[in-house]
């Protein structure tokens, strides 16, 4: 009997992993990437809300715009964290890398709730601060691809978009985890309380989450494919060299996907649209908890639909299911500013709503899209550099990018064409890859898996 079997979700020794092995993987990936996710979130929305006036208030009028690039500065280090895991992931193991971005990402978020502010400390406030955004952006750059790894890895090969969905869902659960605890915090703490302490207790309560996914991540057995891979000896020696030698131009591509999903997906995630709406010298000054519940309500329209798309890539493929999201995308990115600019509360939520459909449609296939992209050796270093040269070239400094085109234009109509340009790329990027949707993911089909997914490219 063959070590292992083609359609995923199988142990070394040929038996098929029990459906309490799954599970067990499955609420593992979702509750490690809620907690990752909900650290990395609650930055961007206190960068949105509060930082500007607290680490950076001598730039003025600059102050916000500082502040979004703050939260842009640890996109810059996402791959250097996205090389040393898929180093480390395809020579040691998706599960041990998982556990120690888990708590850098928490050690970081903690330091930064008790964080002296420029006013008790000066210019080492705001220096401090990035530096602690940039080691989330290095838990960051690492987390995502050893989650999908785990999940898509265990998952029988029809049930792969599925599975991979559960990585997927915790962006959007962490953001619902993210601004309702700050939405709270405004309630509990307003105004001015809110400004000196309240914004402080969403990044303490990181600490209880990391023990949460530290114990639940610790009883999850270690990928398949890798034990196969470490039983058969056929780890790669320099994983990353393999990857730029042969797939550079897979790389490019499969960035530029995420890149068209996640520029516009930041609109949110990285705190724009919270600090847009809510700026009392802009053109809506709403209150701040009431936007802060529509942005976690459109998280649930996120979560629903990012799951609904893994599922459906199950039946029509992944690539089909992207071209879908990518067109309700663009309405998505067209119906936004109009909705938002009203100042209704409720047209802003729809507005979000609308969007997050778009967002989820290309988001929730990307796990099962990129792990049938690359070979089983350097599949941890494949999927995590594309995921992490995406975000750069997408959400990195989207939001500063959107500030500073309201402050040149005047209008958030020129943000609109920016997302919608963003989104048209990540289209194209799609229309350049073949569909491998079902393709063997075990070590003993990696002469399949060399073969090149884009189209007009006979090998890799």
């Amino acid at each position: 009997m063959s070590t292992s079997q083609p359609a995923g979700g199988f142990t070394p020794t040929g038996t098929i992993a029990s459906a309490a092995d799954r599970r067990r993987v499955v609420f593992a990936t979702v509750v490690g990437t809620t907690v990752e996710w909900y650290d990395f979130f609650i930055y961007a929305s206190a960068a949105g809300l509060v930082f500007g006036q607290l680490f950076f208030a001598p730039l003025g009028a600059n102050s916000v715009l500082i502040s979004f690039a703050t939260v842009g500065v640890s996109f810059l280090f996402r791959p250097l964290g996205a090389f040393l895991a898929g180093h480390f992931g395809d020579k040691y193991g998706r599960k041990v890398v998982l556990m120690w971005t888990l708590i850098l990402m928490g050690a970081a978020t903690a330091l930064i709730g008790i964080l002296p502010t420029y006013e008790a400390i000066g210019v080492a406030a705001p220096i401090l601060l990035v530096l602690l955004r940039i080691l989330q952006g290095l838990s960051a750059g690492g987390e995502w691809g050893g989650a999908v790894l785990m999940a898509v890895e265990h998952a029988p090969r029809p049930r792969r978009g599925a599975f991979g969905a559960s990585p997927q869902i915790g962006v959007p659960l962490g953001l619902l985890l993210a601004s309702g605890v700050m939405a709270l915090m405004a309630m509990i703490a307003p105004g001015d309380a809110f400004v000196a302490w309240g914004w402080r207790v969403p990044f303490l309560l990181s600490v209880v989450l990391i023990l949460v996914g530290w114990y639940v991540r610790r009883r999850v057995e270690e990928s398949p494919v890798f034990a196969e891979l470490a039983e058969r000896k056929e780890k790669a020696r320099m994983p990353i060299v393999q990857l730029f030698r042969k797939h550079v131009l897979l790389v490019i591509i499969a960035a530029f996907v995420f890149a068209g999903n996640n520029a516009v997906g930041y609109m949110t995630t990285g705190g724009y649209i919270q600090n847009y709406s809510t700026n009392p010298e802009g053109p809506l000054a709403l209150e701040r908890g009431p936007v802060l519940w529509a942005v976690a309500g459109s998280a649930v329209t996120w979560l629903l639909s990012t799951f609904a798309a893994g599922v459906i890539s199950d039946r029509i493929g992944r690539r089909t299911t992207y071209i879908v999201g990518w067109i309700l995308q663009l309405v998505g990115v067209f119906t936004l500013f109009p909705l938002v600019n009203t100042g209704s509360i409720w047209l802003l939520f729809l507005g979000l709503a609308i969007l997050t459909i778009g967002l989820g449609f290309t988001y929730g296939p990307q796990a099962a899209l990129y792990s049938e992209l690359f070979p089983a050796s350097i599949r941890f270093s494949g999927v995590s550099i594309s995921y992490a040269i995406g975000a750069i070239l997408g959400g990195a400094f989207a939001p500063t990018i959107a500030t500073a085109l309201v402050q040149a234009t005047g209008t958030t109509m020129s943000v609109t064409w920016y997302l919608a340009g963003m989104t048209v790329l990540g289209l194209i990027a799609t229309l350049l890859l073949r569909d491998r949707s079902g393709i063997p993911l075990g070590p003993e089909h990696e002469a399949e898996q060399e073969k090149s997914p884009i189209y007009g490219v006979a090998k890799a």
